[in-house]
């Protein structure tokens, strides 16, 4: 289920000629980042942003679906690739954003890092528990963990194990509050979760490269979307990744 949030502009700067609203549906992975990057472009700009956070999947067929919304972060290049296939952004906006990785987290605070490889008896780690993972054949963080315990072969002795999520943020909450044991989730969900440990982090050639585009809808004509755009781009933005332990891939 999508997020919103959202902060009453503050008052335009002499520079701005008039306070617009932007809309933008990002990948759920990014709320910390974008919790930031909100409050600091608002008040930079007096723009009002207003942010729905969902999985890549869930927000693509919405936007396929006539949402209305100005711009589009996915955390897959597919889904990103299918809204523009479909025609449904600016010629010439899309490019790529950020990196990250998946890794396998733990309830709690001291559980032992493992060595992810062929030879993880993962099945064992989980015992009688559950394996949380965001949608694994829809939901980018789904789609990697999967590819990856493909490439390992995990998949087929974990796979009943398996609990599903609407996207990764509720996945790692299964896993924080301890309804499952261990989760695969972006190292930047892990790393803001107090409550659960990372033991271990996939190797990138076990899944597809993990990178977030990003694009101006063309459902919306709003003229404060390339400024944002070009926010994304800038310091302050980049900053606000890096905390959050995304690879920031623009210049």
């Amino acid at each position: 289920m999508s997020r919103v949030f959202g902060i009453v502009c503050v008052a335009a700067t002499p520079a701005t000629v008039a306070a617009e609203e932007i809309i933008v549906f990002a990948a759920a992975s990014m709320t910390s980042a974008l919790a930031e990057i909100e409050t600091n472009f608002e008040a930079a700009t007096g723009h009002d942003l207003v942010v729905s956070l969902a999985g890549s999947s869930a927000l693509a067929r919405q936007i396929q679906q006539g949402a209305p919304a100005d711009i589009f972060i996915s955390a897959s290049t597919d889904w990103m690739d299918r809204i523009e296939a479909d025609g449904l952004i600016e010629e010439g906006s899309r490019f790529d954003l950020l990196g990250n990785s998946i890794v396998l987290a733990a309830f709690g605070t001291e559980t032992a890092p493992v060595e992810i490889g062929p030879d993880l008896d993962l099945a064992g780690l989980l015992g009688d528990g559950r394996l949380a993972m965001a949608l694994v054949d829809s939901v980018p963080a789904g789609v990697y963990g999967k590819a990856a315990l493909e490439s390992l072969g995990l998949w087929d002795d974990v796979e009943a194990q398996v609990a599903q999520a609407d996207n990764v943020r509720a996945a790692l909450a299964f896993v924080a509050a301890g309804e499952a044991p261990y989760g695969i989730v972006y190292a930047t969900d892990a790393a803001a979760e107090d409550n659960v440990t990372i033991v271990g982090t996939f190797p990138p050639d076990t899944h597809p490269a993990i990178v977030y585009p990003a694009a101006d809808l063309a459902s919306r004509d709003v003229p404060a979307e390339a400024e944002f755009l070009a926010y994304l781009r800038g310091p302050e933005a980049r900053a606000a990744f890096e905390r959050q332990g995304f690879t920031v891939l623009t210049e």
